[in-house]
């Protein structure tokens, strides 16, 4: 079976973008963007990009460069080594890399399985985890 390549936009290192910006493939900021971000598809914010945001909203949002403002990513969210983020997160499955800036507050969205954590072994919680 042939793997399915999906569609990328690039907003390059020279582009600055203001205002309200939507989208349902992948896209990747390398200059400047300032506004909002109401997606469905992935998000990436390159080494060289300078991100100041209302809010993005995406399916999975990764920061290598810096974003002031919010970020909801709807299946994850990930801050690499070296970027900046002053703002909120709330994600369903993060990962915050050794040398990364952030400030703000980190908000688990999902359901959380029904499994008290304390009174089973880690193995059937993580089952649990997997059926949700």
């Amino acid at each position: 079976m042939a793997k399915e390549i999906s569609n990328v936009t690039e907003f390059g290192a020279e582009t600055i973008f203001d205002g309200e910006l939507t989208f349902t493939d992948n896209l990747i900021i390398s200059g400047k963007f300032k506004g909002t971000i109401n997606a469905t598809g992935r998000l990436e914010i390159a080494k060289t990009a300078e991100c100041t945001v209302d809010k993005i909203s995406a399916k999975s949002v990764v920061v290598l460069g810096s974003v002031v403002g919010d970020i909801e990513g709807s299946e994850r969210v990930e801050l690499c080594r070296g970027s900046t983020v002053k703002g909120n997160i709330s994600t369903a499955d993060i990962r915050i890399a050794d040398k990364v800036e952030f400030e703000g507050t980190v908000s688990m969205i999902g359901e959380v399985p029904a499994v008290d954590l304390f009174s089973v072994a880690s193995s059937e919680y993580k089952k649990a985890l997997v059926l949700r």
